[in-house]
């Protein structure tokens, strides 16, 4: 028997507790690095993942998980037991220190990819303290340590059977093992234990999602009502979507034919990005003297290495090099196994593997000879403890709660009623669109040029936390209306029974939305936009271009502001 779903949304705001102390630290512990060095290192650690495991943040996602051990159905009874999914191994070992530290020390446990061994930790003693692998390989340890009640020496060669004890103990004693610790295992298949609450504090997706969400919907004992599932990343529209299509079909509206070209056309991109990747690279060390040696390289992208002058002048070349070259050794891995059936010979592949090669230790060199390279693991204990201590986390406050309303009732019925949302007459489902799209939207993008990392360390970290608040603040508003939709009282005759039929994709029907309900113009710029665009317009502004200019063509007569209807365009996944 499937039980049906309890969603409730949960979030957990955050701040910097002193940017002088964050832009003081920061600059001690990197004296000496190059600015190109220093840049990398703000790459590293100024992401929203670094932001979101501060130690703070996860204090209150463990206090939160406790309190509900103390006071939510089947929990405190334990008839019942909880996984909480985490964004990575090393996050899923910081969360259990801070578990270990309350009475359900020895009632809760790790269960991922990860098996402990020496040799994963022999180069990571940087002297400057416990590096994350050198402090999950500890945690890992002293966890099966205290499991087998053995030395720490004995218990690392107890890792494999850990996952079968614990698992087994989840399933046929909860009271005894609380909660599993997860990060990508005991999410999917059939053999993956039941639970009665899933707590996600990580993005999660289509597949992965839906079958995570299995864990808490089967039916375990005659006292589990319902299963329960607690988000602290706004996974709501994904929910909505994993389960709509495995409910009804995910390729149900698309012709056999388009299916097997999405999958055949997928070598054909793969082969065109590959040759961008290196047109592009060959055409920036073009400049390069003959004979192209490594000195030629190193006088063209760093001039005198000994001169400071010489590296600060040349370092726009040198970051161009490096982000060509990344994409060009990602391009090609992406289809290294599969060069033939892409439709080169064996001598092609061979020579573009060498071209591959000689770029990548070139860039390697480049990087050793200006010194743009930095040791990460030096560094990383300092950048740990910068985040865990100055960036502040307050309790956590339930966005929404959908109380009686089952969600996968929830979803049913919203999808019935489709009605337009009367406050600015566009449809949930566009809603939710622009939401999900402008949550992926993130302010670091990750380009080594990006001048945000040329900051103070502290505006990185406070662009991050108001991006986030941001999200938060939007997602809210878009579950309110979910919540107002699924009570009634967004009121039928507010809404419209169906779409004229032309209007069949969710891209059109957006465009129909916003450009007033104009059928044909709607239907003429979604043609224009299909028959124009190439792979990753969306990244390309010259491929934009041509995208803008088939719409302006398009719109003509009518009043209708061009950027809007080119960002509204730009949020629709089916024109990737």
């Amino acid at each position: 028997m499937v039980l049906d779903l309890q969603y409730e949304a949960r979030d957990i705001d955050q701040y910097i507790g002193s940017p002088e102390k964050i832009d003081e630290w920061f600059e001690i512990n990197t004296q000496g690095l190059t600015d190109m060095a220093k840049v990398q290192l703000k790459q590293r650690w100024g992401t929203m993942q670094k932001v979101l495991s501060s130690q703070q943040r996860l204090e209150m996602i463990v206090n939160d998980i406790w309190l509900d051990m103390k006071k939510k159905p089947r929990l405190m009874n334990g008839r019942g037991n909880a996984m909480l999914v985490c964004a990575s191994i090393y996050q899923a070992c910081k969360v259990f220190e801070l578990f270990n530290k309350t009475d359900l020390k020895g009632k809760c446990a790790i269960v991922t990819s990860y098996l402990p061994s020496p040799n994963d930790i022999k180069s990571e003693e940087a002297g400057a303290g416990l590096t994350e692998k050198l402090h999950q390989y500890e945690i890992y340890q002293t966890m099966l340590a205290d499991y087998f009640e053995v030395s720490k020496e004995e218990a690392i060669k107890k890792a494999e059977d850990f996952e079968s004890k614990v698992k087994t103990q989840f399933k046929d004693e909860p009271g005894q093992m609380r909660l599993l610790i997860v990060v990508d295992k005991l999410l999917t298949g059939f053999d993956a234990p039941s639970a009665t609450y899933l707590y996600i504090d990580k993005k999660m997706q289509d597949h992965g999602l839906f079958q995570a969400t299995c864990r808490v919907n089967r039916l375990d004992g005659d006292d589990k009502e319902y299963g329960y599932i607690i988000d602290y990343k706004d996974l709501f529209h994904s929910l909505e979507t994993s389960i709509g299509d495995y409910t009804s079909g995910a390729f149900d509206d698309y012709d056999k034919e388009d299916v097997q070209g999405l999958l055949t056309n997928r070598l054909d991109k793969s082969k065109e990005k590959l040759e961008e990747a290196r047109e592009a690279t060959k055409a920036l060390c073009e400049p390069v003297l003959q004979p192209k040696e490594l000195i030629d390289y190193i006088r063209y992208f760093c001039g005198d290495v000994a001169k400071s002058e010489d590296l600060k002048i040349n370092e726009a070349k040198r970051v161009s090099l490096y982000k060509n070259v990344a994409a060009l050794v990602r391009s090609y891995s992406n289809m290294a196994n599969e060069m033939q059936a892409a439709g080169y010979s064996k001598a092609a592949s061979k020579n573009i593997k060498n071209e591959i090669e000689h770029f990548s230790n070139m860039r390697k060199e480049i990087k050793l000879a200006s010194k743009d390279e930095v040791d990460m693991k030096q560094y990383e204990p300092a950048m740990r403890r910068l985040l865990d201590t100055y960036i502040k986390a307050e309790d956590s406050e339930t966005v929404i709660d959908f109380e009686e309303l089952g969600l996968i009732e929830l979803i049913v019925e919203k999808a019935k009623q489709n009605p337009v949302n009367p406050s600015n007459n566009r449809m949930p489902e566009a809603m939710a669109e622009t939401i999900e799209n402008n949550i992926r939207k993130v302010i670091i993008d990750g380009q080594p040029i990006n001048p945000k990392y040329y900051e103070k360390m502290s505006e990185l970290l406070d662009a991050l936390i108001e991006q986030r608040r941001e999200e938060a603040i939007s997602y809210e508003k878009y579950l309110k209306e979910v919540k107002k939709l699924a009570e009634g009282v967004v009121k039928n005759s507010n809404s419209r029974s169906s779409y004229p039929d032309s209007m069949n994709s969710k891209a059109k029907q957006s465009l129909y939305d916003n450009l007033d309900q104009n059928e044909d113009l709607a239907t003429r710029i979604d043609t224009a936009i299909r028959h124009t665009k190439k792979a990753d317009w969306k990244y390309n502004r010259f491929k934009q271009r041509d995208v803008e200019n088939a719409v302006k063509e398009e719109v003509g007569k009518y009043n209708v502001d061009i950027k809007d209807v080119m960002e509204l365009v730009k949020n629709q996944p089916e024109y990737d």
